[in-house]
């Protein structure tokens, strides 16, 4: 995949994309016993039977509703299950299990969606003669990317969920292996290029556009992602404890909710475990750490250096010597396996120096998945942002200086979102997510 939606994809091919995705997410529900589908892994989010009815509440109000004007069926449902939730200020959902309809309810809901837009969608155009991409089309890859952006959601709770609330699936333990021996790659003063260029046959989110060129100073960056053995020394040395490394409000955050490791991390007889998907590993020093917006920061001020900004990740990524931008950090190639931890090829990390054919123009490694990296950049639209008249709430109620960039990508990050002006974001105090980091120096 690059930045271009492939023009060719007829109104079957986007049927086929589709069911694609939802065969990735209905795998997803498997993975829970029946009994844990009431269940709320993370506090601040929902229980995971409302995913189960949201992804196709969301394709039914955009397509069925908005975009097909087809007559609503159980309009209960689909305000219901309409939007997630993404609590600012400490604010938790109280919802008890009760409270939710049942599986049998739902999946009725489910079925009669699907068979109602995909008898719509087989006669649906994704372009024009032009080659542009027409209104339909743009929903569409609306629809599927969103039920795509789910299907990693959905793994990061389903992460949390209790080994024992799991159908158990084979998994194989990584051999130990030490951290490797990453230096700092200088990167030239340049230029960088965020967003999306205005093209009617590109598909964005409302948040890539307007493509603009950044002026970037030189600068220094890790090789890799900081990993789990260097992240150990961290915590060795005090830095949960040492009030300097802290903003105030990170400060408060960790002693309020006694915050002392990242929560994929397992304390054990003076050992430390990981959590893995399906089992509980010794730590796997030479992994990603996956860690908070806050507990990046300050390891890097622990280690006297600084988070990247968006336009330096860019540089980084996507820059070269000679001054022109690369696609992808490899190339112009699409992705293929070689590459990076991407394209839902594992469930768990993959050690930071395992894909050197995914290295950037400058050498550094690792930057499309196995893991999203943190940026210093807080989350805002770029100039000339408009919000999608169809869902201005997508980007737009995010844009409130609580919310940080994140670029790159994981091991359950579709292909389709490996594009260059894809924009991920969370709080700061969000640590579920599979997010890393790498520092740098100015």
């Amino acid at each position: 995949m690059n930045n271009r939606v492939e023009n060719s994809h007829s109104g079957k091919s986007l049927l086929s994309r589709l069911a694609e995705a939802r065969n990735i997410t209905d795998r997803l529900f498997k993975i829970p016993l029946r009994e844990a589908l009431y269940d709320r892994p993370i506090p601040e989010r929902h229980r995971i039977v409302f995913y189960i009815g949201h992804l196709e509440a969301f394709d039914w109000n955009l397509l069925g509703a908005f975009a097909f004007g087809i007559k609503a069926f159980h309009p209960e449902f689909d305000k219901l299950f309409a939007f997630g939730i993404d609590p600012v200020g400490g604010g938790l959902p109280d919802d008890k299990p009760s409270d939710w309809p049942s599986l049998a309810e739902i999946q009725a809901y489910n079925d009669r969606v699907r068979k109602a837009l995909d008898a719509r969608i087989e006669g649906e155009s994704p372009t024009g003669a032009d080659g542009a991409l027409s209104q339909s089309g743009v929903y569409l890859n609306v629809a599927i990317e969103h039920r795509l952006m789910h299907a990693e959601t959905l793994a990061y709770m389903l992460h949390q969920l209790p080994l024992d609330r799991k159908v158990n699936q084979p998994s194989s333990n990584p051999p130990a292996s030490s951290p490797p021996d990453g230096k700092m790659i200088e990167i030239p003063a340049g230029t960088a290029t965020l967003g999306l260029r205005e093209n009617p046959e590109v598909f964005g989110w409302d948040n890539e556009f307007e493509a603009h060129s950044v002026d970037v100073p030189a600068f220094a960056i890790d090789e890799y992602k900081v990993t789990n053995g260097e992240f150990l020394e961290f915590m060795e040395a005090g830095g949960y404890e040492n009030r300097s490394l802290w903003t105030q409000a990170d400060w408060e955050w960790v002693h309020r909710e006694g915050i002392r490791h990242p929560v994929f991390w397992i304390a054990r007889g003076g050992s430390w475990y990981y959590r893995t998907m399906f089992s509980e590993i010794p730590l796997p020093l030479d992994w990603p750490v996956y860690v908070s917006l806050a507990e990046a920061a300050a390891y890097a001020r622990w280690a006297g250096k600084q988070l990247p900004t968006e336009a330096q990740f860019h540089r980084a990524a996507y820059g070269t010597p000679d001054g022109l931008e690369r696609l992808y950090p490899w190339g112009e190639a699409a992705p293929e396996k070689s590459h990076g931890n991407f394209a839902f090829a594992s469930w768990d990390p993959a050690p930071v120096n395992a894909h050197p054919a995914g290295r950037s123009a400058f050498g550094v490694a690792d930057l499309l998945g196995n893991g999203w990296e943190w940026t210093s950049t807080v989350f805002h639209p770029f100039p000339g942002f408009e919000p999608f008249p169809f869902y201005p709430g997508y980007s737009a109620n995010f844009f409130d200086g609580k919310h940080y960039v994140m670029k790159g990508g994981s091991a359950r990050t579709a292909a389709c979102m490996l594009r260059r002006s894809f924009r991920n974001w969370f709080q700061a105090h969000y640590q579920y997510v599979y997010s890393g980091f790498r520092c740098v120096s100015n």
